[in-house]
Formats: C-alpha cells, structure tokens, sequence
C-alpha cells in the first residue's frame, strides 16, 4: 500500500477524547488536563452571552461544581482528520445532571494530539 490511512491517528484522537470524557465523568480535571494544550480556549453560550476563555475555567468548573456521575455516557459523533488538524464531537449525556454537545479542534504537536479549543452546546 503506498496511501496510508489515519486509523493509527483515529484511535490516538480517540485516546485524547477519553481523557476529557473520563475526567468529566469523575470531576477530576487532572484527568482531563492531558488532553488539552496548555494554551488551550473553552467557548460557550450562556443566556445569550459569550462566555469562556482559558481552559484552566474548564478545569475550576470540573473540580468545583461537578459530582463524580458514574451514569454519565459520551459518544464520539465524529472525527475529521487532514495531516496534522482534526476536529472532533463529542455529545455526552447525563454528566453533573447535564447534557452537552462539544466540537474540539486539535492539532498534533511535537508528535501528540492536543486539543486547542473547545466550543460547547448546553442542552436544555
């Protein structure tokens, strides 16, 4: 075969969405940290504003006013992979009471996927 496939890339994008899902799903953003650049932005709607900024927001709202949610599900809607960029949704359901659909863009940095922004729905 002289084309290759991303399945290699796939399951390693894959491997960064666990993280995020799992460290969710125990309210522990130590978990989730590694799947996101240090640099990395979190956007979203709330009552009709922008609200958001540096990912460490994500990481205090984790640790702060989440519960650990064993019955919380998340599936990988899709994964868009073209050399070195992807972007990914990720839809999760029943997580500190909450349901959201979040898109993550990623890039592969020095050889390892890293999210650098998420943008997230809060479903009513």
């Amino acid at each position: 075969m002289t084309n290759t496939t991303y399945v290699h890339e796939y399951n390693a994008i894959v491997d960064v969405l666990n993280q995020y899902s799992e460290g969710g799903a125990k309210a522990d953003s130590k978990i989730m940290k590694p799947a996101f650049n240090e640099q990395a932005t979190m956007y979203g709607v709330q009552d009709g504003k922008l609200v958001g900024g540096a990912i460490e927001n994500l990481y205090d709202i984790i640790d702060t006013a989440f519960r650990p949610s064993p019955e919380a599900t998340a599936a990988i809607v899709r994964i868009d992979i073209v050399g070195t960029a992807a972007s990914a949704r990720v839809d999760t359901d029943n997580i500190s009471g909450f349901r959201f659909t979040d898109f993550f863009n990623l890039l592969k940095v020095e050889g390892k996927w890293t999210v650098v922004s998420k943008i997230y729905h809060t479903h009513a």
